[in-house]
C-alpha cells in the first residue's frame, strides 16, 4: 500500500495539480492531506475542491482554522484585516463550514507502526518545531494530547507547517515533515553556500509504503520525500488579484519566507547567530 501525504498547499493551484499528477503516475493508493489548504495564493476554493475530490483523509492546519473563524476585523491591524477579508472572499460558505469541521489529527497502523498525522503539534495547529530544535521539543511531537485520536505515543509522527521537508529518528521513533506543496521555503540561506534554488522552490510531498492496518512490526515500511517541478510563472500570472502578490512571488520564486525577521528572532531564541549560518 502506497500512501501520499500532502501539506501546506496554500492556494497554489499549479503546484497542487503537478503533485496530484505525479501521484497518479506513481499509482499511489491513497492520499492524505494534513492541512493549510488555504491562504496566500488566490486559488483557494479550487484547491479545496481538488483536495476534497482526491484525498481520503483531510485534517486542518493553522490557516484553515484561523481564516474560517468568524473574527472581528476591527481588532486587527490593517494588513491582517485586509488579508482575512480577502481570504474569506475566496471561499464559499459551504467550504468554510466544512473546513471548520475538519479533524485535528488522524492515526493508523502501517506495518506495525502507529502513525499519527497532524499539522504542527499535538497541542495545537500552530506551534513551530523545526529539525534544529532540541530533542525535548522534537520528542514533544510524538506525544498524545487531548486533541489526538489515542493516548499512545506515535512510532512515526508526520507533520507539515514548517514548509521544509526532513526525516529525523530519535528514541526508536521517526519524525517526518512532508514539506510544502505550494509554498516551499528554506530558512537557512547564504549566498556563498546556497545550491540550486530548484531544490527549494519545487513542490514537496511524502510517500509511505507498507502494509496498511497491519500491527506486525516485522512488516517492512519505507518513506520517500518527493520534489515535483511546476509552472511558477503560470501560478503567479493567475494571481493578479492577490493583495500580497509581491510577498507571494518572493516566496514562490526564491523560497524565502516573507517575514525573515520573525525567523531570525526564532533563531535567537534557539541560541543561533544568524550571521553564522
Amino acid at each position: 500500500m502506497k500512501i501520499a501525504i500532502i501539506s501546506d498547499i496554500h492556494g497554489n493551484l499549479e503546484a497542487l495539480k503537478a503533485v496530484l499528477n505525479d501521484i497518479k503516475k506513481r499509482e499511489i493508493d491513497k492520499i492524505y492531506c494534513i492541512g493549510d489548504i488555504i491562504a496566500k495564493g488566490t486559488h483557494q476554493q479550487e484547491c479545496y475542491d481538488l483536495v476534497k475530490e482526491n484525498c481520503d483523509v483531510i485534517i486542518k492546519g493553522n490557516c484553515d482554522e484561523h481564516f474560517t473563524k468568524e473574527l472581528d476585523t476591527s481588532t486587527m491591524s490593517e494588513i491582517e484585516a485586509k488579508r482575512y477579508k480577502w481570504i474569506n472572499s475566496k471561499l464559499n460558505l459551504k467550504t468554510k463550514e466544512e473546513i471548520r469541521n475538519l479533524a485535528f489529527s488522524y492515526e493508523f497502523y502501517l506495518s506495525g507502526r502507529l502513525i499519527r498525522l497532524l499539522h504542527a503539534h499535538p497541542e495545537n495547529t500552530y506551534s513551530f518545531v523545526g529539525n534544529i530544535d532540541s530533542l525535548e521539543k522534537l520528542y514533544s511531537l510524538v506525544l498524545p494530547s487531548k486533541n489526538t485520536m489515542s493516548n499512545l505515543k506515535a512510532d512515526i509522527l508526520i507533520y507539515g507547517h514548517i514548509h521544509t521537508p526532513f526525516i529525523q529518528k530519535i528514541y526508536n521513533r521517526y519524525i517526518i515533515n512532508t514539506g510544502s506543496v505550494g509554498n516551499s521555503i528554506d530558512v537557512f540561506r547564504n549566498k556563498e553556500k546556497d545550491g540550486n534554488i530548484m531544490n527549494t522552490t519545487a513542490a514537496n510531498y511524502l510517500i509511505l509504503n507498507g502494509n496498511l492496518d497491519s500491527k506486525d512490526i516485522n512488516d517492512s515500511v519505507s518513506f520517500e520525500l518527493v520534489t515535483v517541478s511546476y509552472d511558477i510563472k503560470k501560478e503567479l500570472k493567475e494571481n493578479d488579484d492577490n493583495i500580497e502578490y509581491t510577498e507571494y512571488a518572493t516566496e514562490l520564486q526564491n523560497g524565502v519566507y516573507r517575514d525573515m525577521e520573525k525567523i531570525y528572532r526564532s533563531f535567537e531564541a534557539r541560541g543561533i547567530d544568524k550571521d553564522s549560518i
